[in-house]
């Protein structure tokens, strides 16, 4: 499926191709939180990074989190990168060079009208704050951390790959 994607102060447009085009990814991480912009958690999508074009490139950066790890409390630079306006600030898409293929564009900076999920998985809600209220409806899967399925391995499971 082609989504086409923009930031808020339209400098940025993209286009990309993806297989897994159905937000049902919630992620409460204080990562996602506080760059997402949204209720306290942020949706990604799986796109084909190969197929990205951008217009607008010259308005786009780059931030890359600094991760701690609670146990050893030693912090390091986290690989993945996430693209956002430099005007506006809208969160774009996530790239991580672990897996470079793929891309993750935000469900809130893509334009084309998205499928609806027939089922949703919470994850990193161990990291919810109190204020978010998770919308966990019959179905759903949750996860204190990483969930046990990809996003590709989701669409799999329900029969929902674009072609």
């Amino acid at each position: 499926m082609k989504l086409e994607g923009s930031c808020s102060c339209g400098a940025i447009s993209f286009v990309v191709e993806s297989q897994h085009p159905y937000p049902f990814n919630i992620c409460y991480c204080s990562i996602c939180r506080k760059t997402g912009g949204g209720g306290g958690y942020a949706i990604n999508l799986g796109a084909d990074a190969e197929s990205l074009i951008v217009n607008g490139e010259d308005s786009r950066s780059v931030y890359q989190a600094t991760i701690t790890d609670p146990a050893t409390n030693n912090a390091e630079l986290s690989p993945a990168e996430r693209s956002f306006c430099k005007h506006c600030g809208s969160a774009l898409w996530l790239w991580d060079p672990r897996w470079p293929e793929l891309l993750h564009p935000f469900a809130s900076a893509i334009d084309t009208a998205l499928p609806l999920a027939p089922e949703r998985t919470h994850l990193m809600l161990a990291y919810k704050e109190p204020w978010v209220k998770a919308d966990i409806a019959d179905g759903d899967k949750t996860f204190d951390e990483y969930p046990d399925e990809s996003i590709a391995e989701w669409h799999t499971r329900l029969g929902l790959n674009a072609g």
